[in-house]
């Protein structure tokens, strides 16, 4: 064969591979699927960003999906849709190349559909959600207000949040633990010990690994009408080296330390991963507004601070803790102006030995015992009103004991207990700062 042909040959097959590149669409390689409470997230994994249509058709009712110029390489109907509304999936490809993706339904669903770029797990994605109120919830949370109407001596509430969660893994430590579910197990188990105790009563924001938006998650404890936020994480760092606990409370100013703020950024940055948007005041008259969340922003914010305090305490009774006291940062989880909330930091799964620990079930038992216990002593300190909590320590004595550790200084040991500093010296003719480790001083009632 001559040159010429040989080369003439070799650019048309080039030629031809160049067409069959250009005709070939963007490859639907993987899907997933995450039945929440309130909705059911279907997600396909891309390629590239792609253009799409979403619609919904009846008799018989179903959800249309259209994605412009794709190739699917997965296996849709391998998905399982027990405990979705989905009944069936179907897939064809149109005449103009689009693939068509059928969906089903057993139920009426709200449909949405966003794009999520690559994060450090997954590449692009192209994501539906059917949104359908969850009725359990629905349910508890009537319940919850029909107790709180009916009763003078109502439980006090708390809410856990688990962080994390579906698409969103949160940090993965160095043998590939992934925080969401570190935080499930532990918010499991924190809301059993709350339930157990008399007088309270607690709920979890997600019951199972899907995502839910960081704002959303406050709407929850809203609907519940919660005394308490706790949103329970597992840091991460550059470095393997940082471990041990710490506690958040909301900072209006910033994050109170570099690495705090590094912390906020990282954890509000979830809200891109999961498509969420934010909370508009337009409705509100400024000044109004204005002055109404600051005054509630900082009653719950002290109130938070007392709290974490607490738990910090009995967190330094399980093992290494990252900062001695409470820190703030701005956490968009911990933005509610109404209810007091604090972000649990319960090791650095980026520290092996930390990633070890947060795995083992005696460890997780001993952390939730020591957040719990927290809450309970901060609670009898300075139970909300009309609790049973409250009721009861009214009929107390007007004085308790506490004796003085390391560390405690009269401020620290007036927020934990929500009286003043002045009150307190007052009740033990304190004139100066001074505190010795064993001394036994009165705490008047808050």
């Amino acid at each position: 064969m001559s040159t010429w042909m040989t080369r003439f040959l070799a650019g048309l097959t080039l030629m031809v591979a160049a067409v069959a590149q250009a005709q070939a669409g963007t490859p639907v390689d993987n899907a997933r699927i995450w039945p929440a409470t309130d909705h059911t997230r279907l997600v396909l994994e891309t390629g590239s960003s792609v253009e799409h249509r979403l619609f919904a058709l009846e008799s018989p009712r179903r959800l249309v999906i259209d994605v412009e110029q794709a190739d699917l390489e997965t296996d849709l109907g391998a998905l399982d849709l027990d405990e979705t509304p989905i009944r069936r999936i179907r897939t064809g490809r149109r005449k103009n190349g689009d693939l068509r993706v059928v969906l089903d339904m057993k139920e009426d669903v709200e449909p949405r559909s966003f794009q999520l770029k690559p994060n450090q797990k997954y590449g692009h994605r192209l994501v539906v959600d059917l949104m359908d109120l969850d009725k359990t919830r629905e349910q508890e949370q009537e319940a919850v207000l029909e107790d709180q109407s009916e009763s003078k001596r109502r439980n006090i509430i708390v809410v856990v949040d688990a962080g994390h969660g579906g698409e969103d893994p949160g940090a993965i430590g160095p043998s590939g633990v992934q925080e969401k579910h570190v935080t499930m197990e532990l918010s499991r188990r924190m809301v059993d010990r709350i339930n157990a105790m008399e007088g309270y009563e607690a709920y979890l924001t997600r019951k199972d690994d899907y995502y839910i938006g960081l704002r959303k998650r406050t709407e929850i404890a809203r609907d519940y009408n919660a005394d308490l936020f706790v949103s329970v994480h597992a840091d991460a760092f550059r470095s393997p080296r940082p471990r041990g606990a710490s506690v958040y409370a909301l900072s209006t100013d910033g994050a109170s330390s570099e690495a705090a703020r590094w912390l906020a950024e990282s954890e509000n940055s979830a809200d891109l991963i999961g498509g969420v948007g934010g909370v508009s005041l337009k409705d509100k008259d400024e000044m109004l507004a204005g002055v109404l969340l600051d005054l509630s922003m900082t009653a719950s914010i002290e109130y938070s601070m007392g709290v974490g305090s607490n738990v910090l305490d009995q967190l330094d009774t399980v093992g290494k803790l990252h900062k001695s006291s409470v820190e703030q940062a701005g956490f968009a989880v911990l933005k509610s102006p109404d209810i007091p909330s604090i972000l649990v930091e319960t090791g650095f799964i980026s520290n092996p030995t930390d990633e070890q620990r947060l795995t083992q079930a005696s460890h997780q038992r001993q952390i939730a015992d020591a957040v719990v216990s927290g809450l309970g002593r901060h609670f009898r300190a300075s139970p909300p009103p009309g609790t049973l909590i409250a009721h009861r320590q009214g009929n107390a004595e007007d004085r308790r004991e506490y004796e003085i550790r390391r560390g405690d200084t009269l401020s620290a040991i007036a927020r934990r207990n929500q009286v003043s500093v002045q009150k307190l010296k007052s009740a033990n003719n304190i004139n100066g700062e001074t505190l010795h480790i064993g001394q036994v001083i009165s705490i008047p009632s808050s």
